[in-house]
């Protein structure tokens, strides 16, 4: 199968376990792919040549029948859409900077600092993107929440 961009294959992009592990079928349609390719290529290519090392993708195309079945995820969420990706350097303080680069470098819908810095998510649309920087935490129950990220 073709590549999404040039750092992203198209099985890394469109892995899920959860399917996987239930049966899913976790193929995207024509205009999800191209939208993963548009994030990927406008928002993950650009920050992995900043970066200069490997990125793991923890997250890119999750069709919306995965989607509602992981725990804790959006029913608006990007990713069966294929507009978002999910993905972490080495360690938090990595994370961290490249966060703080996308931030003052790129266009992007949502960039999301998740969970103290375990893995950021950043979204991007064809139109409307909103610049927004969010983080996303959980509080004393367990239930996650948003806030702007300062």
């Amino acid at each position: 199968m073709e590549r999404i961009s040039k750092y992203i294959s198209y099985e890394e992009g469109t892995f899920s376990q959860t399917a996987k592990d239930n049966g899913i079928d976790n193929t995207p349609d024509e205009s999800q792919l191209a939208c993963m390719k548009l994030v990927a290529i406008t928002c993950f290519d650009k920050i992995r040549e900043w970066y200069g090392k490997p990125l793991r993708v923890n997250c890119f195309f999750r069709g919306k029948k995965v989607n509602d079945i992981i725990p804790g995820a959006s029913k608006t969420s990007d990713h069966p859409l294929g507009k978002a990706i999910d993905f972490t350097a080495e360690s938090p303080e990595e994370n961290k900077n490249i966060y703080e680069w996308a931030k003052a470098n790129l266009k992007y819908d949502q960039l999301i600092w998740e969970f103290g810095g375990k893995w950021i998510h950043i979204s991007f649309r064809k139109e409307g993107n909103r610049n927004e920087c969010l983080m996303a935490l959980k509080d004393t129950n367990g239930k996650i929440y948003y806030t702007h990220y300062k």
